[in-house]
């Protein structure tokens, strides 16, 4: 305990960790853990977050950041829990399918992708939605045909599909899933594609892109991670991930540059000038965390960046249409270059590239050949 008392006392803002302590559930917390009751381990803070989550929850990040617990995906934690809460009341012939689906699939290969560098929260919110949809197409099927994963056959799966949001749409993994494992070979599902593509006009784009740059009507983290999006085309679930060392300025000129993919890419005044000042004021870092976050956008919790729900909604709120606004940035990229070279600039495969550039109608689509004739 002594070095996390350390760390709150040097905290650049003690006002904030004085108040913090001042909460009930928080001075039991810390009694907890001092005297022993609580183990500094992550199963003691699981124990603790049943009924006091966000304390444990915002201590638990500070023992990681500080070295002082193993690191554990929060977002992975959560969803384990999250498919236990889901399971717990559903009845057998329902639950034992999803339990088996939510582990087999989802759990196994998030665990084995999830890194320090690379969260489980976009594949956890997945799989989370897909994991609802399949509990509702089952207790449709057991409700309305009397029948279960292993017995549904194709025309269940094309009613279900017929009717209601395209939400519904989510099960196609589990379909994929039983049929695989052999727990129902009669049915089978393809890819969905959108009818409908959104996007902003070009000068609806330049609008939104002089009010970020110049404007109040946001604080400037969501400013610059708005012209990330406007500028480059940049997903938000990527732009809160962003490393302030993606980020890189030449010391003799003073030009900035910012990598997305393969390759830096320059950043243009008066968006360099923001970002600058952005850098010199990144907030969330003066209550515990320490400066040398390496997140370009700190979040609340120690060691962990903005959650991109957060950006998207505080985007939203201005009336910015975000993925209108994404295929809008990455049409006029690829109205300029050719596909490849804007699907390594901006961090994008080229199969996907060569869709937008298609959609967009450019007439980069036959640049593949177009290279190798004479």
């Amino acid at each position: 305990m002594s070095k996390i008392v350390d760390v709150l006392c040097k905290a650049d803002r003690p006002e904030s960790i004085i108040t913090w302590k001042r909460s009930p559930k928080v001075q039991a917390l810390l009694v907890s853990l001092s005297c022993g009751e609580t183990p500094l381990t992550h199963e003691g803070f699981d124990a603790a977050a049943e009924s006091v989550e966000r304390p444990a929850n915002h201590l638990r990040a500070l023992f990681i950041h500080h070295g002082l617990l193993p690191y554990q995906d929060p977002h992975l934690a959560r969803f384990e829990t999250w498919i236990d809460d889901k399971l717990r009341d559903l009845a057998e012939e329902i639950a034992k399918p999803v339990l088996q689906f939510a582990t087999w699939h989802h759990l196994r290969r998030i665990r084995s992708m999830t890194t320090p560098e690379k969260s489980a929260q976009a594949p956890v919110h997945s799989a989370k939605q897909e994991i609802t949809e399949t509990i509702k197409f089952l207790a449709w099927l057991r409700d309305t045909h009397q029948r279960t994963a292993a017995n549904c056959n194709q025309q269940d799966v094309e009613t279900w599909l017929a009717t209601g949001p395209t939400t519904k749409k989510a099960i196609r993994t589990f379909i994929v899933f039983i049929k695989n494992t052999g727990t129902n070979h009669r049915v089978e599902m393809g890819h969905y594609t959108a009818k409908t593509r959104p996007a902003i006009t070009q000068d609806q784009r330049v609008a939104w892109l002089r009010e970020l740059l110049t404007g109040t009507s946001e604080s400037l983290p969501y400013r610059v991670a708005g012209i990330l999006l406007l500028l480059y085309a940049q997903p938000l679930v990527r732009v809160a991930k962003l490393r302030t060392d993606a980020v890189e300025t030449n010391e003799s000129t003073g030009n900035m540059r910012i990598t997305f993919g393969a390759h830096p890419v320059p950043i243009p005044e008066p968006f360099a000038d923001l970002l600058r000042e952005h850098l010199k004021s990144r907030p969330n870092l003066r209550t515990g965390s320490d400066a040398q976050s390496p997140w370009l956008f700190p979040g609340i919790r120690a060691g962990q960046p903005l959650h991109p729900n957060g950006i998207m909604d505080r985007l939203r709120s201005l009336g910015i249409d975000l993925r209108g606004a994404r295929n809008t940035a990455l049409d006029e990229h690829l109205l300029a270059s050719p596909p490849p070279l804007v699907a390594d600039a901006l961090g994008y495969s080229h199969q996907i590239a060569f869709l937008h550039a298609d959609n967009a109608g450019d007439a980069w689509s036959r640049y593949v050949n177009l290279r190798t004739r004479p």
